[in-house]
Parts: C-alpha cells; structure tokens; sequence
C-alpha cells in the first residue's frame, strides 16, 4: 500500500464530516462518455447541443432521441468499484455527504443514501405542462418524445444548458462544504461551475482536500493531495486502507 493511500486514510479516519464531490470521471469505467472531446460527440452533434433547453423546446423528438440513446447507455452498464467503494465509505462513515455532477444514478444503485445530485437524474421524468414528475427506468422508451397523462411533454430531470442548478441540492452541498474537515473530490476537472466552487469552500473551512484524477488538474494545484489514479482503482484501496 503506497504512503499516500496511507496518509490519505489516517486523515480520513481522523476527520469528523466528510464531503465527497464526483464528476463524469467516476462513471468512464462503467463506460460511460465524459462528453468532453471526442466522447462529446454523437451524430456528429456536440454534448452542449444535445444537452440544451434550446434543443429540447425546438426539436423535442431529436433530443430525447439523445435522452433515450443515454438512458439505454446507462441501463446496460452498471456502478462500478468507484461507485460500490463510496457507498461502504457512507456505511462507515454516517457523516458523509455526496455530491455528484453525474446525471447517471448510479450513487444511489451503488447504495449511497445521502446524496445531493446537483445535475438531477436522468430516470426521474418531469411534465413540462404539469409538473408532475415520477421515476421511469424503461429504455428504450417505446414513443419519442413521450408524453404526460395530461398531453404534456415529459423530459429527464436533468439541469439541461441553459438552466439554473436546482437551489436546493445546491444550497445544501455548500452548507456541507462550510462545515467539512475532509474533502474528497473524484474525477472531475472542477472547471463546471457553480460546483467547482465546493472544494474551495471546504478548504477555506480548513479541510483536507483529496482530489483523485487520473491526470492533474486544475484543482491539483491547492489540493492537499492528489492521487493519480481511476476512482474504480484508487477508491477500493482507500476504502480498504481505512477498515485496516
């Protein structure tokens, strides 16, 4: 076991609340796509297009098409030991948060119960007409764009480009990250923001701060420690370090 793992879980074992911070990175190896570069392209359509309010309001059925296609993307694969790794973290540690960027809900299939998910979830369905809104995991969907008992269109409760993050999971992260002592952030670039605005908050409050990242960033450079490695690989071990 390398020193850093070591050091990484004696100050995780000496801290009293815990914020982690995922991003796309803790999902590529359940295979799927960080939807930066060449991973962001599908028929040729950047993931900004396909991902936007815009889109979706002026061709309704060549959205969800990208919906659908994600949505049976992360049916087919599954959490991986990132994902499983946090989730005994939370077991052993009741006063972990999590706060995910990730869209795909596998936090919560994984098991983790306190969850902020500051993007939404793509299998919560929402009425644009109504509001009502329900969880739905058939993929494919049979007819796109689906439709509400009321006639309305149904979208994912997702944060499409040009939204506002929802207040509430956002407002209470950062409550988190005020009060944190140890912070870890997995596989993201913190270059989204208002959520790469987390890390500094719990640093500011004087928490260590963990990035593991299989490439430096830009958060690397004010982290206590930096771990280069996938969330799958480095997480178990870290897990496993802190029951040792």
């Amino acid at each position: 076991m390398s020193k850093q793992l070591q050091e990484a879980a004696r100050r995780l074992a000496a801290s009293k609340n815990i914020l982690v911070l995922t991003g796309a990175g803790i999902s590529a190896d359940s295979g799927i796509p960080t939807f930066r570069g060449k991973d962001g392209l599908w028929n040729n359509r950047r993931g900004e297009e396909l991902a936007s309010i815009d889109l979706l309001l002026e061709d309704p059925k060549l959205a969800w098409q990208w919906y659908d296609a994600m949505r049976v993307l992360i049916a087919k694969n599954k959490p991986n030991p990132g994902h499983l790794a946090l989730a005994a973290l939370e077991k052993m540690r009741p006063d972990l948060a999590l706060t995910t960027q990730n869209i795909d809900g596998y936090h919560s299939d994984a098991g983790s119960r306190r969850v902020f998910e500051l993007h939404g979830n793509f299998w919560r369905l929402r009425c644009m007409a109504c509001g009502k809104m329900d969880e739905n995991r058939q993929a494919p969907i049979k007819e796109l764009p689906p439709k509400c008992a009321c006639g309305g269109l149904l979208r994912p409760d997702i944060v499409l480009y040009g939204e506002q993050l929802p207040v509430e999971a956002l407002e209470g992260a950062f409550a988190r990250a005020r009060e944190s002592d140890f912070c870890l952030v997995v596989g993201t670039s913190c270059v989204v923001y208002p959520a790469a605005l987390l890390p500094q908050a719990a640093k500011r409050n004087g928490a260590f701060l963990l990035e593991v990242n299989p490439e430096n960033t830009q958060l690397s450079e004010y982290a206590d420690m930096t771990i280069n490695g996938t969330a799958a690989a480095v997480l178990p071990k870290l897990v496993h370090a802190l029951q040792s």
